[in-house]
This record gives structure tokens, C-alpha cells and sequence, in this order.
């Protein structure tokens, strides 16, 4: 290093190119890396779906997810599995171990589902999707008509694929847009049953010749001389008017030949499918779409591109059929003021650093060389996030705006070191030189405390580890570059301007200032001259100090949570209905949510609410979906109430909203507490959830803002017509079991036959009734069945008819069926605080008690906040061993490495003590990115320790100082370095803690901690690391690494320097 700064020195045009290059890369860096919301986050999870349509959850459960769990279950480095059966769909969850290869295990799972072969012939084909942050939509859009425009947007469907989604999906970075809403088109096959009776034909007849009428078929290539031909049959039946002339049966009766057309027993129409769901957008009907991106894509240049593509639409083909697609929620919009945020916190943090050096400096070319170290470094660190495929992010950025403060620290020490040798007389380059030497080694080893504590970090694979990595690197190269600016750019750049200074003592007096400092310089120098003097004084300060320490962080250590949820200017809401309820009827509902919302968009000053800038719901069977914006972002949770009220007191209806968490499924930030109630059948689970989900209410009510829903819901079932045939009968009748059930569906939801071209696409062929949709419960005893010799019978007279109750979904967990009660808490409650309550009022109880095979277990964010405070522990104390190990290499000592660690615990005690200062004016809870502002103290925090403990083995190796000498001068030469290093941290964070806006939730209580920690620790160190130093060395002295080193340039100083 020594050769390093004497290179520096003597190429000063040199160093300046390199610093001017590194800015340069780092700025090509700045545009080439992904700018996103939160960083890429992989969850060892992988999720297996399976399409069944018009299977019950039963169905599904036994012939789809049963067979799926055997095969997957043994797979390697599987953890847990849990399924998800409802109407028509099964999904099958794998949660691997952490650590575990996720590549390997998809290429396993996708050659495992290979085999499975025993699926249903009507289930599609598995498919796999993972986990990850890039799961979430980056943008969701609304299609609706222009005002004055009569259009039925629900027939849109085709126009909406082929129109609409594939160029969207075209834009690079966008992975999938999905559409809500618009019907497809489909060739409907309406049986006339009577005539189809008449003809003697059964249902399976029809479809059958339905299917095998269409053949294309390239039989080869046939030769006639020097030519050759390829030979094709074609027979279609595609088009409502081919299909009217198909051949159903031809009979041969008394030689004459009778031919059965389609169109003798049926009508033939083109139409569209019932839609599925109601959307609206500000109380208009709409198509929603979802966008989601690739990963590692900067969401702002896609979403510009996206709305680029959107005005080309909506100039062109919208705005001909009246239509106008717009973006109802936009991720880049907090993103981008969240950037303006850190922005405005680095000039702010900056300038406020530039005062605190020109205040105890008084002069500005030194602090302007200073100031070099913040460009340089920050920039620079563009280069290593963009070369480890990170990303800039509201956690990148908040590791960006922290090391503002940070990256002078180590220019401030060496610039002070050099300054304070130029005061003494030292020769300028000989100053230059020797400042830098004297303080290198504690500079770097401040650093590498600083960057060892990430280490832990880096190498956590929980997902909350995956979400710190990005702050870890940006800290950790930034301070590192510093380091290098400050043994190379300051004194070089020292060297050749730094021709002038003032004297000691000399320069503009700053009153105030001038006069608290002199009184607080004389106050620890005279404390220090009475503790070193007596070894039994100094400890007993020392002890003193430390015991409060420790007193202060159990006594105010407030309750744990696990992630903030952020205050993203969107809310999203959930509503359950009865079982049983249609589409209309859960219309009802949503529109309940609706009327309360439609004052908040339609008024400009609407008197219950804040100002809503969109709102939008999708109801289906079964239950809907809302989300909403306010035009003041900072109002956003004002609605949540305003949306609960008309559809919680509606009977039978339950809703849940809440808004939308920043980190989404990546990390799983939601506050919410899951408690899974586990047992061998849906009746042994329950009573058990019955009884679990009034106590919470009890405990949680919803007057206090507490939400709680159950998955499935405690009113799960849902009537189902169910008719079981007699076998004897069906056969006496000559009608198979497949027959039977063809005929029942045809007369309801249609049987569909097959895809057939249609304009360029694909779309259904339906075989059905001309009562589809008609019948009642008392009329499926009378729909008729034709069997074979043409006779027709009625269902009621083959067949029992009940009605029943079937649960409308079926979750299983660890093999047992599963029923989840979710808690989501107001902000008011801490986490930790309510897992305590659930744990000894509802789950230790139940399961001390239950003997039926029933248990319950936490998990969700209780889980998760459970694994990263293990973690959080953990890391820190491994933190704590590692500088400890660091500091004895570094200082060739086991016994001084001590004196720079008691800091840590004081530090704690003072951020400790900010935080509950700052819940005294805003709510700001312990949660695991505030948890990480203590991580990051322990590696500063022992940065002024190291420096007088450097300083002192410094004057006793080099100017033959006695022990008390030494301490005494140390302290005395260290005061002011220490105070403008951490000054200029302090107001470099300052602007994190008091500036509002988006992302200030995140960097606020990490701020608070770093902030009131550093600054109780750096006055505190001045008090207890002279005695403590002191009684060690008396002891405890380390030999000189120094002996026999020669130098090119002799020491000119004295004891004073």
C-alpha cells in the first residue's frame, strides 16, 4: 500500500485519468442495467398446473392431484407439497430446501411428470411455473368503450387475442399479457331432441360423426411422367354451411338409401361463449389485462415501450371500433419517484456533507477534494452491479443513498491526517505521503469491518437474503472504492494543491460552534487524563457504560415484524360470496363496492373519502376482485375501510382488502399470519376452524382494523345436482354409461366436440340442446335419451336425482386435507406481538388437546419472520466473529480486537433508542429491513475505535511514546477526524430519515438505527476506549510490525505529529 501512494503522488495525472475512466464506465454501466421495483428474488418454490375443465374439485383432487403428489413427493430435496383442487383446475406446490439447485430440480420434476401417464384423457398436459419477483404484474390495463360508443365488449374475445395481446406481447421484456374478459366465438350444434328421437340417433352417435367428418390427410406423391404430384384427401367440415350437409347415418331400407343430414336434426349458428366474469372499469365494462415481465428487464424502458404501443392501438384499431385501452396501474410511477427521492437525498446528503467539512476545515479546496470521493465512488459502483446482473431497485437505491455518507469517511481521515501534518510544518509531498501511510491500515480495515458484516448476508439463500443482497453489494463496493480514492486521489491531489493552510487555531470563528467544540475537546481530554491514570477508574466506566448499554437494548427493544408492505398507491380487495352464488349474484356484491366508490371518482372534493383516480372489480362464480388508486398517493389506505364497510355488512358475504404489498409472492411481504388447521378429513378440520376463527376474531376484531379470512372458506361447499344411473336400467335400456352422461351434458353446458378453422383461428364446435341453459332442478328427471333402437326414455326413469353438497375447493398440505385462516393485521399491532397471542391463545392450547389426528400450525409471514430473526441472529453474531478475526489480523493482537467490539453493544443501545423515539411521531416498526440497519452499524460503528487504537500503536512504535502518552495523544489527534467522518455520515443520513415520499417507509427505519447508533457510539467511544485501551496495553502490548522496514522517505515528524 505504502507503494501505492507514493505512486500516486508522483503521477498525479495519472490517478486523475483512471478516476475519470472509472466515472466513465460507470456511467456506460448506468445504461445498460435493468431498473426494476424490487430485486429478482428466486424462492425455491416450483408450482405443477393442471387443466381439467368441468371436473369437480372431488374429481380432481382423486384422479388428478392424488396421482400427482405420489409421483413428486420423493423427489429430491422436496421439503413440503401442498395442493390446490377447485372447479376445473389442480395446482401442486413443491417447496425445496434452501441451498437446493433449482435448474437441477425442474429438470428433475419435468422428467418426472413425463411419466405421469394415468391422467384423464379431458386434463391437459402439466405445465410448471415458478416463483419469482417477475411473477407480479409490472402493469395492468383496462379496455372499455368511448363514451357515447354502444358496444358489447364482451364479444371482443378473438379481436382481443389477435389484435390486442399479440402485439403487446411482442414488446421486448414484456414475458406474458393475460386478458380478463371477451368471449370467444364458437360453432354451437343445437340438437332438436325430438327430431334426433325421430331419426333413432343418440347423442354419441352425433359427435362421433361430427368427428370423423373432417380428414386432411397427404397420402405421398404420385409420378405421371416427368411431373409429380402430391396426393391429399380433404373433406371439411368446418364452416357452418359445410357442416349443415354432414352425413349422420345413411340407411339402406328396401334398397333405397336414406341419408341423415346435421341439419335434419339441428341448427347450426355461430356465436359466443357465455362470458365467465363481469369487469368494469370506473363503473363501465371493460377487458382487464396483466403484464408480466422477464427477468432482469428494466421495467421502465418496457413500460415506455408498452405505452408507445398502447397510443398505436388506441390512434388505430381502438379508436375505429370506439375503443380505449389505458393503464390503470403502472409500476414505473412509484419506481420513478422513488429514484427522485434518493436523488434529491445525495444532493441534500451532499451538500450537508460539503457544510460539515467547510465548517471544520474553513476552507473549500479542501473539501472540495474531499467531496471528490462521492462521485467517484457512487458511479463507480454501477460498474459491479451491472457485472454480478443486479439491478438499480428500492433496495440497491437504498444502499446508494446510505453510502453517500459513508464514501467520505475514508477521504476525511486521510485529507484531516495530511492537513493536520501540513499545520505542523511537514513539507507539502512529504505530508501528502505520510498522511496517507499513518492512516491506510485503519482505513482499511474500517472498510473491510464494513464490508465483512455483508458476507453473512450475501450468503443467505432466504429469500429476505435475496432481497439484502442488492443493498450489501452497493454498500460494500462503494466503500471499498473509497478506500482506494483516499490513498490515491486525496493525496495526490493534496500534494499539489494543498499548498496553503491555515494554523492551528487560525481561520473564520464560528461562535457557537467554535465554542461547543473547544468545551467538548477540553471535557474528553481531561476525562481521559483522570481514567488512564487509574486502571480501577477506567473499568469501572467502562463497565458502567456497557451494563447501561445493555440494560437500554432489553428494556426498549420493541416486538419484531417481518417486511413493510410499502405505500404503493394501489389497494386490492377480495370478496367471498355463498357458495352456490352466480355470476349476477356476486355482481351484487362488487357493485355494493362500487356505489361507495363512484362518489370518490365522480366528485372533485368528495366528502367520505380521498379522491379515487380509478377503481376497477372483476366478479365471477364464486366471488371478485377490486383494486383502486387515489389521485394523492399518500391517502391510499384511507379506502380500505371505505371499500370493507358495504360488502362486510352484507350477510353471507366476507371481503378482504388490503394494500398491495411491495415485495408481492417474491418474499412473501404481506403482515399476514397463517394458521393451517391439518387433518385427516374435511369434518375433522371443521369444527376445529370453527371454533379457531372466533377466537381470533375475539382476539383480532374487525372494528381495530384486523382482517381474517378462511381458505377454503368455513361455508366451502356448494350445492351439486348429482345423478347416479342404475346400471341395470341403463343396460335393460341399451344406453352405456358414456351415452347416459353425453346426454345429460348436452342438455347443460354442451359438449365440445372439437377445434375446427375458423377465419384464420381456432375455435370451439359445441354440441348441445336447445334448452342449454334453460333447465331447472325439477326438469332433469324429465330431459330425454335416445337409445339405440330409437325409443326415448327420461333420465328420471334410469336414474336417481339428489341434491348435494360438494366443497367448492380442496387444499392439501403434507398429505392431509387443509384449511387456512388468515389474519391480516392493522399496521398498529406488531407482528411478533400477534404470532405470540396466536401461538398461546389458539395453537399451543389446541394442540395440547387434540387427540383426533387434528393439529394447527403458523406459517406465512409468522414463518418467515421466524427463519430471518434466526437468521438475522445468526449473521450478526458470525458478523460480530468475523471482524473480531479481521481485527487480529490487522492489529496483531487477541486482546485489542476487544476494545473496538465493546462499541458494538453501545451502538445497539443507541439505535435502539432512535427507533423509539421515532415511533413517538411516526409508526416504525422493527421489521427485518430496519434489523439490517443494526447489521450495518457493527461494521462502522468500530470504525472511530479502530482509529484511535491505530493512532496509539502508531505514537508508541514510531515516536516511542509511553502507554498514557500515547492514549492521551491519540485521542486528542483523533477528536476531530472522528466527529467530521461521522458528521458527514450523520447528515448524509439525515435526509433518509425526514424526507417523505416513495420508498421512505423502507429507508427510514434503517436510517434511524445507523444514525442515533453512530452518533451515541461516537461520543461514547471517546469515553470508554482511552481507559479501556489503556489497561490493555499496560498489559497486552503487541510487538511492531515495523522493525527492520526502511523507507525512501524519513520520518520528519515529531511527537506531535
Amino acid at each position: 500500500m505504502n507503494s501505492i501512494i507514493r505512486s500516486a503522488i508522483a503521477h498525479p495525472i495519472a490517478v486523475l485519468a483512471i478516476v475519470i475512466a472509472m466515472t466513465l464506465f460507470g456511467i456506460a454501466s448506468l445504461r445498460t442495467i435493468p431498473i426494476q421495483l424490487t430485486p429478482d428474488i428466486d424462492k425455491p418454490i416450483l408450482q405443477v398446473r393442471v387443466s381439467w375443465p368441468g371436473a369437480s374439485p372431488q374429481d380432481v383432487e382423486r384422479e388428478v392431484v392424488l396421482r400427482l403428489e405420489r409421483e413428486l413427493t420423493a423427489l429430491t430435496g422436496v421439503e413440503s407439497v401442498e395442493s390446490d383442487s377447485r372447479r376445473g383446475s389442480a395446482r401442486v406446490t413443491l417447496t425445496y430446501t434452501v441451498g437446493q439447485d433449482m435448474d437441477a430440480a425442474l429438470v428433475k420434476l419435468l422428467s418426472q411428470l413425463s411419466r405421469v401417464s394415468d391422467l384423464p384423457a379431458d386434463a391437459s398436459a402439466p405445465t410448471v411455473r415458478t416463483s419469482n419477483s417477475d411473477d407480479s404484474p409490472i402493469a395492468r390495463m383496462a379496455m372499455v368503450a368511448k363514451d357515447g360508443v354502444e358496444l358489447d365488449i364482451d364479444t371482443l374475445g378473438n379481436f382481443v387475442d389477435d389484435l390486442i395481446l399479440e402485439p403487446l406481447s411482442r414488446i421486448p421484456g414484456v414475458s406474458e399479457v393475460t386478458a380478463r374478459g371477451g368471449a370467444e366465438r364458437e360453432v354451437r350444434v343445437v340438437l332438436d331432441m325430438d327430431r334426433v328421437a325421430s331419426y333413432g340417433l343418440s347423442v354419441a352417435e352425433i359427435a362421433d360423426a361430427i368427428r370423423s367428418s373432417t380428414a386432411e390427410v397427404t397420402a405421398g406423391e404420385i409420378t405421371e411422367g416427368r411431373r409429380s404430384f402430391t396426393l391429399r384427401t380433404e373433406a371439411i367440415s368446418y364452416t357452418p354451411e359445410t357442416a349443415r350437409n354432414l352425413v349422420i347415418r345413411a340407411d339402406n331400407r328396401g334398397g333405397q338409401i336414406s341419408v341423415i343430414r346435421l341439419s335434419d336434426v339441428a341448427e347450426i349458428e355461430l356465436g359466443f361463449k357465455t362470458p365467465d366474469s363481469f369487469r368494469r372499469l370506473n363503473g363501465r365494462p371493460a377487458i382487464t389485462f396483466a403484464v408480466l415481465r422477464e427477468p432482469a428487464t428494466n421495467v421502465v424502458t418496457t413500460l415506455d415501450a408498452l405505452k408507445v404501443e398502447i397510443d398505436r392501438l388506441n390512434a388505430g384499431i381502438l379508436s375505429e371500433r370506439g375503443l380505449d385501452l389505458r393503464i390503470v396501474y403502472d409500476e414505473t410511477i412509484y419506481i420513478g419517484s422513488s429514484l427522485d427521492l434518493v436523488q434529491n437525498n445525495i444532493l441534500v446528503g451532499g451538500a450537508l456533507a460539503i457544510t460539515v467539512l467547510l465548517t471544520f476545515l474553513r476552507a473549500f479546496v479542501p473539501a472540495a477534494v474531499v467531496m471528490i470521493a462521492i462521485p467517484v465512488s457512487i458511479v463507480s459502483t454501477f460498474v459491479a452491479i451491472s457485472a454480478l446482473g443486479l439491478s438499480i431497485n428500492v433496495i440497491s437505491l437504498a444502499g446508494l443513498a446510505f453510502a453517500v455518507g459513508m464514501v467520505v469517511d475514508a477521504s476525511i481521515v486521510s485529507l484531516e491526517n495530511i492537513y493536520r501534518l501540513r499545520q505542523s510544518g511537514v513539507p507539502l509531498v512529504k505530508a501528502a505521503y505520510w498522511g496517507a501511510r499513518q492512516v491506510w491500515a485503519p482505513i482499511l480495515g474500517s472498510a473491510l469491518t464494513t464490508v465483512v458484516v455483508f458476507v453473512p448476508i450475501l450468503i443467505l439463500d432466504l429469500p429476505v437474503g435475496q432481497l439484502f443482497r442488492d443493498i450489501a453489494v452497493a454498500i460494500s463496493v462503494s466503500v471499498l472504492i473509497s478506500v482506494l480514492v483516499s490513498v490515491t486521489v486525496i493525496p495526490a491531489l493534496t500534494s499539489k494543491v494543498l499548498k496553503e493552510v491555515n494554523a492551528p487555531g487560525a481561520g473564520r470563528r464560528i461562535p457557537l460552534v467554535d465554542d461547543v467544540a473547544q468545551w467538548f475537546n477540553g471535557v474528553v481530554l481531561n476525562y481521559g487524563r483522570w481514567v488512564v491514570q487509574s486502571t480501577a477508574r477506567g473499568m469501572t466506566m467502562v463497565v458502567v457504560l456497557i451494563a447501561a448499554s445493555i440494560v437500554t437494548v432489553v428494556a426498549l427493544m420493541p416486538p419484531l415484524d417481518y417486511l413493510p408492505d410499502g405505500n404503493r398507491n394501489f389497494v386490492f380487495g377480495r370478496i367471498s360470496v355463498p357458495p352456490g352464488y352466480t355470476r349476477e349474484a356476486t355482481l351484487d356484491f362488487a357493485q355494493s363496492m362500487e356505489d361507495v366508490a363512484r362518489p370518490l371518482w365522480e366528485n372533485a372534493n368528495p366528502e367520505n373519502g380521498p379522491p379515487i383516480d380509478r377503481f376497477f372489480f372483476v366478479a365471477f362464480n364464486g366471488g371478485a376482485f377490486a383494486g383502486a388508486a387515489t389521485e394523492q398517493a399518500d391517502r391510499i389506505r384511507e379506502l380500505i375501510p371505505v371499500l370493507t364497510e358495504p360488502v362486510a355488512n352484507a350477510p353471507g358475504a366476507r371481503v378482504f382488502v388490503t394494500q398491495a404489498s411491495l415485495f408481492g409472492r417474491s418474499v412473501g411481504g404481506s403482515r399476514a399470519i397463517l394458521i393451517d388447521v391439518l387433518g385427516p378429513s374435511f369434518d375433522a378440520v371443521a369444527p376445529a376452524v370453527r371454533d379457531a376463527t372466533r377466537t381470533v376474531r375475539e382476539l383480532f376484531p374487525g372494528q381495530a382494523g384486523h382482517q381474517v379470512r378462511v381458505q377454503p372458506s368455513e361455508n366451502a361447499s356448494r350445492p351439486e345436482v348429482v345423478v347416479r344411473p342404475n346400471t341395470e336400467l341403463l343396460a335393460r335400456a341399451g344406453i352405456s354409461a358414456r351415452e347416459f352422461a353425453q346426454a345429460l351434458d348436452v342438455y347443460n353446458d354442451g359438449i365440445r366436440v372439437r377445434e375446427i378453422p375458423f377465419e384464420s383461428d381456432l375455435i370451439e364446435l359445441v354440441l348441445t340442446a336447445g334448452t342449454r341453459e334453460q333447465s331447472k332442478f325439477e326438469d332433469i328427471a324429465d330431459i330425454p335419451i335416445v337409445t339405440r333402437d330409437g325409443a326415448l326414455i327420461k333420465i328420471g326413469q334410469v336414474a336417481d336425482i339428489s341434491l348435494e353438497s360438494a366443497p367448492d375447493q380442496i387444499i392439501r398440505k403434507a398429505g392431509q386435507r387443509a384449511i387456512t385462516i388468515q389474519l391480516r393485521l392493522h399496521e398498529s399491532i406488531p407482528l411478533e406481538t400477534a404470532i405470540e397471542i396466536v401461538r398461546e391463545k389458539i395453537v399451543d392450547p389446541f394442540n395440547r388437546t387434540s387427540a383426533n389426528g387434528v393439529r394447527m400450525e403458523l406459517s406465512g409471514a409468522a414463518d418467515e419472520l421466524s427463519k430471518a430473526w434466526d437468521a438475522m441472529q445468526a449473521n450478526v453474531l458470525m458478523a460480530i466473529a468475523v471482524i473480531y478475526l479481521l481485527l487480529t489480523i490487522l492489529l496483531r493482537s487477541f486482546w485489542l480486537p476487544w476494545v473496538i467490539l465493546v462499541t458494538v453493544p453501545i451502538a445497539a443501545s443507541g439505535g435502539i433508542i432512535g427507533l423509539s423515539l421515532l415511533n413517538q411521531f411516526v409508526e416504525q416498526p422493527l421489521d427485518m429491513l430496519t434489523m439490517l440497519g443494526f447489521v450495518i452499524l457493527t461494521g462502522v460503528v468500530v470504525n472511530n475505535a479502530i482509529l484511535m487504537v491505530e493512532q496509539t500503536l502508531w505514537h508508541i512504535r514510531h515516536d516511542r511514546m509511553a502507554v498514557t502518552d500515547a492514549v492521551l495523544e491519540a485521542t486528542k489527534n483523533r477528536i476531530r477526524p472522528i466527529f467530521m467522518s461521522t458528521a458527514t455520515s450523520l447528515f448524509g443520513l439525515l435526509p433518509l430519515i425526514i424526507f417523505p415520499g416513495a420508498g421512505s417507509e423502507l429507508y427510514r427505519g434503517i436510517g434511524i438505527v445507523v444514525f442515533s447508533g453512530l452518533l451515541l457510539s461516537t461520543v461514547l467511544t471517546l469515553f470508554f476506549v482511552p481507559p479501556l485501551l489503556a489497561a490493555l496495553l499496560k498489559r497486552h502490548l503487541p510487538s511492531s510490525p515495523m522493525v527492520g522496514e526502511a523507507e525512501d522517505m524519513e520520518a520528519p515528524l515529531g511527537q506531535n505529529a
